[in-house]
């Protein structure tokens, strides 16, 4: 299966992803070939949204304080819930599908989500600090949210300007 980032102004993002019902091989072919595409991106998380599937499908890989990803460190998430949330952390926040732009965005510093995993069972994960942040900013991927819809309204004219100039930019220099 050969995957590809879909980039921001990409109106796919906007749409909600379904939950799954089937976890099948079809399933594990898609998680399988998310984390390669995750990877050399120098990703944390990544949303099956962000690569053209709307199904309630996540990863996340929460790089160790030496800055590697072990694969046994990876975390898949289906059809993932939040069911508690507490207190605040605000993080500077980037997204594979909006490249090189960073912003603070307000989030939850705790939560606890339920989900199933790859064989349909089910889970429960309490989260807080950056894994807190990652699940957050990926289940509003299956929302149809993206980060920068988190943006205040002058910051966010701000960004579409910005983010316009960098892609003129891009696209002369290829």
């Amino acid at each position: 299966m050969n995957l590809t980032i879909v980039e921001y102004p990409d109106r796919k993002l906007k749409e909600k992803s379904k939950k799954i019902d089937k976890f099948d091989k079809e399933l594990h072919e898609l998680l399988d070939a998310m984390y390669p595409i995750m990877m050399q991106t120098n990703g944390i998380g990544l949303a099956a949204i962000q690569v053209s599937h709307a199904k309630q499908v996540l990863i996340l890989n929460i790089p160790e304080e030496d800055g590697t990803q072990p694969i046994e460190n990876l975390i898949e998430m289906i059809n993932p819930i939040i069911t508690s949330k507490e207190g605040e952390i605000i993080y500077q926040e980037g997204c594979l599908s909006v490249p090189s732009f960073y912003e603070d965005i307000s989030r939850y510093e705790n939560i606890t989500v339920n989900f199933q995993d790859r064989n349909a069972n089910t889970k429960t994960l309490d989260a807080d600090g950056l894994l807190s942040v990652a699940i957050q900013h990926e289940i509003d991927h299956l929302n149809g949210i993206l980060f920068i819809d988190k943006l205040a309204y002058s910051r966010r004219k701000k960004f579409e300007k910005e983010y316009k100039r960098m892609l003129k930019e891009k696209k002369t220099s290829n």
